[in-house]
């Protein structure tokens, strides 16, 4: 039993409960109770920006950014260069004199503030980002500008006047870079017997993020993740003739790039539920598989209301496709309506029953499930790609390990495909709030993983989830009993590796289980979540914002919970402490005592056992404890007890159930 209703004390056939004054319990005091239940006071307050409600309040504002790049890659040196205007709309009611931008690539230069909050990471280096030179268009007079670069941000001055509301602004860079080894983790080249695989990430100058709650945020690059606006893409890769380039959105230009027979196998593709292989392990090794037999191709893509793009491409590269059960979609303005696709793309070392051939059956699952399950999947296509193995997200694309297997493979799939809802459609800010994304999401992917064919990889038991015996109840425990653990709302770059994976993916994403299995129940949480998650795509939710939110869609006060689970690192603790009949026959009823020890108070399930084999079932909700620690709750009279039990179903993180069943006497 999971969900228990939370509507009284009052069992069904009639049990009681009395509260123990202060007094009468050896152990009252022990634990504040105001401490447990007073108000939490979260780090935002309301405003007419963010609401009372957490929603976004009548003047919440956000501003835009589109791109048009077009980038090449040098396979002699991996130098990638690139030519990128964007184009910058001030929503805010400031006028700005400065914008900011991001350049993620200097994080690999010698010296970088990463090198050395993370030095296990920065064995290797490169140049980082060279800015060639950046030009303001307005007006249409182009200004050339002297960019101030401070590490892994680029500071803008506005010549003239500031940038006022309600007005747009373009910006003309050049700029290239080097493109890491397999070192580079996020984005990297890696070799294979046919080829390198270059994996393209955090690979133009970005935009940062102007907001409400701190004007420009331009938090440093030391490895966490990011934060960035939505807008358009519009973007251009150009590389060998025998290169495939799989991109975020949609390809724009496949009579262009493609063969009679590879464009023959898509359209094929899009009417089908199982995998078509659209480049096969033959096609890579055949030069003749290709559109052209020497120069360069130039792939074009496009994107939509999205806040990032990332890209791949190989000559080693085997390619398959599926049908998304999911509505047509436009790929760009003026196009008719396309089938969406399910697709990876993988060397030949990664063939195999159990591994690569199975990846976009699991690509195709995972958006199907998660559209239907919590909000649909609003972009083209959606891209495995099978490269070195960083686990690593971006809209519409992932890149995983080709030699991934088994559970392993249909996991990381999973879960990086799950952040196209987190933080991709719910755009959080994962570089000061990483619970937000990565736990959010792993708790969609342990139910996905429950729902794959049956359960054929349930329960979710790796790094990211209930890493030990996939019982998230007793994996929690070390975490929850660690002194040295971080809480939830510990700032992401403060949360060590140690903690990385127990903390920010697998805490989080148990504390949305047990909200949505002991406190809520499936139907209510499943509605509010949903409604979060509609009420904020495209735009930044903080961690004050989903409180709020849920408090309000849900109907429940839960700051008892908020405070225990994300500012501290509370868990519950109950007791038996008496068993007994009135006036010693069990006809009269039966009375068992009950203490909470710990902080946390989540509902729990007090079940009797009869001798008869029959058994009465109380939920003792969260509000019993309000005043005191101790209560008492009187069964009706029936047949003799053989034992009372707390949590039977082991269903709360406890550390200590010793206490929990006691044997009539």
């Amino acid at each position: 039993m999971s969900y228990r209703k939370l509507v009284t004390i009052l069992c069904l056939t009639g049990c009681n409960v009395a509260h123990a004054a202060p007094g009468d319990s050896p152990q009252a005091g022990s634990i504040d109770m105001r401490q447990v239940f007073d108000t939490v006071q979260l780090p935002d307050a309301p405003s007419r920006y963010v609401s009372g409600s957490g929603m976004p309040g009548p003047d919440y504002w956000q501003n835009r950014a589109d791109y048009t790049i077009h980038a090449r890659i040098d396979p002699g040196t991996h130098v990638l260069a690139g030519d990128e205007t964007v184009t910058y709309a001030n929503n805010s009611p400031d006028s700005l004199d400065e914008l900011w931008l991001q350049l993620d690539q200097n994080i690999y230069r010698p010296r970088s503030r990463a090198s050395f909050a993370n030095p296990e990471r920065h064995a290797h280096t490169t140049d980082g980002a060279v800015i060639e030179q950046v030009t303001l268009i307005r007006n249409g007079h182009e200004t050339v500008l002297q960019p101030r670069i401070v590490d892994t941000r680029m500071q803008l001055a506005l010549p003239g006047n500031p940038l006022p509301h309600g007005q747009k602004v373009q910006l003309h860079i050049r700029w290239h870079h080097t493109i890491p080894g397999p070192w580079g983790g996020r984005t990297a080249v890696s070799p294979t017997r046919d080829g390198d695989i270059y994996e393209v990430a955090q690979w133009y100058p970005r935009m940062s993020v102007y907001d409400v709650r701190r004007g420009w945020d331009t938090l440093p690059y030391l490895g966490q993740e990011f934060y960035l606006d939505y807008g358009d893409f519009d973007y251009t890769v150009t590389v060998p003739w025998n290169f495939t380039v799989a991109g975020s959105g949609a390809l724009l230009n496949p009579a262009e790039v493609l063969t009679p027979t590879e464009r023959a196998r898509l359209a094929q593709a899009a009417h089908s539920d199982t995998t078509v292989l659209i480049r096969t392990a033959q096609d890579v090794t055949d030069p003749t598989s290709h559109i052209a037999r020497s120069g360069e191709k130039t792939w074009h893509f496009r994107m939509e209301n999205t806040r990032d793009v990332s890209f791949a491409a190989s000559p080693a590269f085997m390619w398959d496709a599926a049908r998304m059960d999911l509505p047509a979609l436009s790929p760009a303005p003026g196009m008719p309506p396309a089938p969406r696709l399910a697709m990876s793309v993988y060397p030949r070392e990664g063939v195999g029953p159990q591994a690569w051939n199975r990846s976009t059956e699991y690509v195709k699952h995972a958006i199907e499930y998660f559209s239907r399950q919590w909000y649909g999947y609003p972009w083209p296509d959606a891209i495995n790609v099978g490269g070195h193995g960083a686990g690593m997200e971006y809209p519409g694309i992932v890149f995983d390990g080709w030699q991934d297997r088994d559970a392993m493979l249909f996991w990381i799939t999973t879960h990086e495909l799950g952040h196209d809802w987190f933080p991709m459609i719910v755009g959080s800010n994962e570089r000061r709030n990483a619970f937000m994304d990565e736990g959010f999401n792993t708790f969609i992917d342990a139910y996905a993983s429950q729902h794959f064919n049956n359960g054929e990889y349930a329960p979710k038991k790796d790094p990211e989830f209930a890493p030990q015996t996939g019982r998230p109840a007793d994996d929690i425990i070390p975490v929850l009993t660690d002194p040295q653990a971080p809480t939830l709302m510990t700032p992401s770059e403060l949360v060590s590796e140690k903690y990385r994976h127990s903390v920010s993916y697998f805490k989080s994403a148990y504390g949305l289980m047990l909200l949505r299995e002991q406190i809520l129940g499936p139907d209510r949480f499943d509605a509010a979540f949903r409604r979060y998650i509609q009420v904020w795509a495209f735009r930044h939710p903080a961690p004050s914002d989903f409180f709020r939110f849920m408090d309000s869609e849900a109907g429940e006060d839960l700051g008892w919970f908020w405070r225990g689970w994300y500012f501290e690192n509370w868990w519950p603790d109950y007791a038996l402490t008496d068993l007994s009949y009135t006036r010693n026959d069990p006809r009269q009823g039966t009375q068992v005592g009950v203490r909470s020890k710990g902080r946390l108070m989540l509902p729990v399930l007090l079940r009797l056992d009869y001798v008869d084999g029959t058994h009465a079932e109380q939920v003792i909700p969260t509000e019993s404890w309000h005043l005191t620690d101790h209560i008492t709750i009187d069964f009706p009279g029936g047949a003799a007890v053989r034992k009372a039990t707390l949590d039977p179903d082991h269903a709360l993180p406890e550390p200590d159930r010793t206490d929990n069943s006691r044997t009539m006497p």
